[in-house]
């Protein structure tokens, strides 16, 4: 795994692009990733806290950032 490669819970290297979902509060948030968030600095312009962080746009059109552990990749989507 490289520096700045993260993973989902399963182990599978999460890249832009890809399908995520995670369940929360009784429903999910899932999404196609926008961005990964791997430094301090960009952290801070996108008011992201303690990176790495995955951020995607969830099914309601509002951007959320997860920690790589707690999401799963579907590849059916």
């Amino acid at each position: 795994m490289g520096d700045n490669e993260v993973t989902d819970k399963h182990g599978n290297v999460i890249h832009p692009g890809d399908y995520v979902g995670t369940r929360i509060r009784g429903g999910t948030h899932e999404g196609y990733v926008k961005e990964i968030v791997t430094d301090r600095q960009r952290a801070e312009e996108v008011d992201v806290k303690h990176p790495p962080k995955v951020r995607f746009q969830n099914k309601d059109g509002k951007m959320v950032a997860h920690n790589p552990g707690t999401l799963e990749i579907d590849d059916t989507q």
